[in-house]
């Protein structure tokens, strides 16, 4: 019998995700440089970068669409779009680094669901090949699931 996997029993394992790029000059820029995010193992058609601990690919692909927006508590929400829940000292000095870098945020840095279940610090932008990432954190990460 399988065991669940859950808060309470999983330990939480890096994902992969491989994604469109238009310019693999830009992404190295906007992950590399901008984000920090670490290069690894490359080719002419793609790179892998250390995405907060984990593994996302940049896969050149001259064509991309443009992404679907939802609402999500006022704010125009792209999808699809990736990110990484970091502590809020992370989320407070990358939102700074970003601003200080002139950044054109879809959704700027501020709270979600003030004084609701699920509180969270959140920012919305796009790679230089119109890829979504959001960067949120919790208060309290005790939330990220809750209901």
């Amino acid at each position: 019998m399988a065991v669940p996997l859950n808060a309470a029993t999983r330990e939480l394992q890096p994902f992969h995700l491989a994604f469109p790029v238009t310019s693999l000059e830009q992404a190295r820029a906007f992950y590399g440089e901008l984000l920090g995010c670490p290069e690894g193992r490359s080719s002419e058609h793609w790179v892998d970068f250390d995405f907060f601990g984990h593994q996302i690919v940049a896969h050149l692909a001259p064509q991309q669409a443009t992404p679907h927006r939802n609402t999500v508590d006022g704010d125009d929400v792209p999808v699809p779009h990736f990110g990484v829940v970091l502590d809020m000292d992370a989320w407070e000095a990358l939102a700074a680094r970003l601003r200080a870098a002139g950044c054109d945020f879809v959704i700027a840095p501020h709270i979600r669901f003030r004084g609701q279940p699920g509180e969270q610090a959140t920012m919305f932008l796009l790679d230089p090949c119109g890829n979504a990432l959001e960067f949120k954190a919790f208060a309290d990460r005790s939330q990220l699931f809750a209901t």
